[in-house]
């Protein structure tokens, strides 16, 4: 079976989850609002930049779920999707979801977004499949530390290989769509690699290499 892999943010959904998550979780007054935006505006300069430290940024982002009880976790979360993530969704984004899913290709998200942001992100979009950053849990709660290889850069191809090495399906004809330059590792890995409303960077290669690109955005 043919797969299908998508990045998230800035690709299938027109805006940084991990960054609105930041954003979010100031506006509610669950962080030192200040603080916490400098420190969230910096991450995602870095991670614009390509020198992200993942497990520094993972421990600021999983921070605020330190110790909280699901249920309050669950009500944050189905807050966050209404004020932040449904105004970002693509149509566009949806039909070339569907027309993977008519042709019945496999299909997965691969982000360097924490798991707890991206799960519902990705029910909402359809697709089963994630491969997203893990974090800790101790008694049913977050301990705020990451574990496992962050899928994030080269971590992408190492933690998609880990999960393919569990399954019949290869990476044969498989699609790639993404818009950073961060994820030009996975990028070159696949036959059907497809820069999608591309940072400069990428854009560049994408041309150079005479890639698809596409722009998902009204």
């Amino acid at each position: 079976m043919t797969l299908a892999i998508f990045d998230l943010d800035n690709t299938l959904i027109g805006g940084d989850s991990d960054y609105l998550w930041g954003c979010f979780v100031c506006e509610q007054g669950l962080v030192d609002g200040d603080q916490f935006a400098a420190r969230n505006e910096q991450f995602y300069a870095d991670y614009q930049a390509g020198k992200l430290d993942i497990r520094a940024y993972l421990r600021f982002a999983l921070s605020p779920l330190v110790g909280q009880a699901p249920e309050t976790l669950a009500a944050w979360h189905r807050e966050f999707m209404a004020s932040k993530i449904e105004p970002i969704m693509l149509p566009k984004a949806a039909a070339l979801i569907a027309s993977h899913r008519e042709r019945e290709h496999e299909l997965l998200i691969v982000t360097a977004t924490n798991h707890f942001i991206t799960r519902p992100i990705a029910d909402a979009l359809g697709i089963a499949e994630l491969l997203a950053c893990e974090a800790e849990m101790m008694d049913g709660r977050y301990t705020g530390e990451p574990i496992g290889v962050p899928s994030y850069h080269e971590g992408k191809v190492t933690r998609l290989r880990a999960w393919l090495a569990d399954r019949d399906t290869t990476l044969d004809g498989a699609y790639f769509y993404s818009d950073s330059h961060n994820d030009l590792p996975l990028l070159k890995l696949v036959d059907h690699p497809v820069a999608v409303d591309p940072d400069p960077t990428l854009l560049a290669h994408a041309e150079a290499a005479g890639w698809p690109v596409i722009s998902l955005r009204d």
